[in-house]
């Protein structure tokens, strides 16, 4: 199929001789409400079948956190922004009251990963990053739209073996990341639409990372009475 014939087949009104401008507009308002409906449905039927599976995902991260690990993030392409969006908010919370928690994105460091990219493969871009600075107890995140990212994949799988939390956030019908076996928890939001599985990423992540915050607030607290006991002797 053209990409023209592809086009016309999603946007019919906009093709064709003396197309009336405000029908046009009319179509185009639409699909806007067609996709907006898709978005907030696709968001719905996955909060409502995978409730405990995210709590357990929070409780795990909160784990992490709670035993003095550190969180990592990894993406490719518009999951690379993902990842980068997740390590920022639990370094940087907005919320007040709510402290700062160590997370690294893998995907910030350019000449790491062209270097092991051009070296060794770009499989290899995370697993070598992980190797160098993850240790047991820590948790590593990895976002993908297909679940079938072979970098994470590797990274993942050696994360396993050094003892570290897996989790992933993933999409259609989970790829490699829900069946490989590599992962301690995967989220799986069941649509062929990238844009969608996109848009509830966001979600899942702004979600997990209240609920995180929310299961250590005894900790947090717990910590800042011992420190005024301290300071008062």
């Amino acid at each position: 199929m053209s990409g023209k014939s592809a086009l016309e087949g999603l946007y019919p009104f906009l093709y064709g001789a003396g197309q009336d401008a405000a029908a046009v507009e009319a179509g185009l308002v639409e699909s806007l409400r067609q996709k907006a409906d898709h978005s907030v449905e696709t968001k719905r039927q996955f909060f409502a079948q995978n409730a405990e599976k995210i709590v357990a995902v929070a409780q795990a991260i909160a784990a992490v956190y709670r035993n003095g690990g550190r969180l990592f993030t990894m993406g490719n392409g518009g999951s690379a922004c993902d990842a980068a969006h997740i390590a920022v908010e639990f370094q940087h919370p907005v919320t007040a009251g709510r402290p700062a928690l160590p997370a690294k994105n893998l995907t910030a460091d350019i000449a790491m990963m062209t270097a092991v990219g051009n070296d060794v493969g770009f499989e290899h871009i995370y697993l070598r990053q992980i190797v160098a600075h993850g240790r047991a107890g820590d948790g590593l995140i990895g976002v993908s739209t297909s679940g079938n990212s072979a970098n994470l994949m590797a990274a993942f799988e050696k994360a396993r073996d050094m003892g570290i939390t897996t989790i992933g956030l993933a999409g259609m019908e989970g790829g490699a990341m829900a069946r490989g076996g590599a992962l301690d928890h995967c989220l799986v939001v069941e649509t062929d639409s990238i844009h969608r599985i996109q848009e509830c990423h966001v979600a899942i992540y702004h979600i997990l990372w209240d609920l995180v915050h929310t299961l250590l607030a005894d900790s947090r607290g717990g910590l800042a009475d011992a420190g005024a006991s301290e300071a008062k002797g």
